[in-house]
């Protein structure tokens, strides 16, 4: 290997460990302002065996209600998968912390009666792909609780804006595509959408990610 390959090779976890070392920092601010409360209403559902995609450093832990009776996050960054770890530990009902995409999760049909994520789906690579999974490690009925910011409206100037600086958005913010339509994707996906709210993040979030979506979507009962 040359050292040009070995530095393109170490570049992205340089930059993965320096986000997980920021992100509760630079979320904090936005948490106090509302973020906090907006995890708790989508949570507020969840119930039995519950898997959370892309769980970050465990900022939805807190907002669990006691109705989950197991709860396993998954995380694919093993920087960030460290920090969630260290905050599970503190967590008495002792989740399990598994490093898998959210496009290969690790887990048999039908696993969970529940499946969370939170501002996830605009960082993954294949988002479709990760709601197909979803969709797969659900129970028949199983419910879907979302939370993700999303592309303002056509014909609105925020998204104009969300297309021209998603390239230097995203190398800021750790991957994260501003201006992706996240609910045609989930309406498109193999679940059945039961609830879909349009809202706005805490204003201290910025332009390009306050257009949000907040709700429910269920795996179909099998024929």
């Amino acid at each position: 290997m040359t050292p040009a390959e070995s530095r393109a090779r170490l570049m992205p976890q340089v930059c993965d460990r320096a986000f997980a070392a920021i992100y509760d920092p630079l979320f904090a601010g936005l948490e106090r302002s509302g973020l906090s409360a907006l995890r708790r209403e989508q949570l507020a559902g969840a119930g039995g065996e519950t898997l959370e995609v892309g769980a970050g450093t465990g900022l939805n832990l807190e907002h669990y209600p006691a109705t989950v009776t197991r709860l396993v996050l998954s995380e694919p960054e093993p920087a960030m998968a460290k920090n969630l770890r260290r905050r599970a530990e503190d967590d008495p009902r002792s989740p399990e912390v598994v490093i898998a995409p959210g496009e290969a999760l690790p887990f048999p049909d039908a696993s969970f009666q529940t499946v969370t994520a939170s501002l996830m789906l605009c960082t993954a690579p294949d988002p479709g792909a990760v709601l197909v999974e979803i969709a797969r490690v659900l129970r028949p009925r199983g419910r879907y609780l979302f939370l993700e910011h999303v592309r303002a409206h056509e014909g609105e100037r925020r998204a104009s804006w969300q297309d021209r600086l998603e390239r230097p958005w995203s190398l800021f913010a750790g991957g994260c595509h501003p201006n992706r339509e996240t609910a045609a994707l989930l309406r498109s996906s193999p679940l059945t959408v039961e609830r879909l709210d349009q809202i706005e993040m805490p204003r201290i979030a910025g332009p390009l990610v306050r257009p949000a979506i907040i709700g429910s979507a269920i795996r179909p009962a099998e024929r």
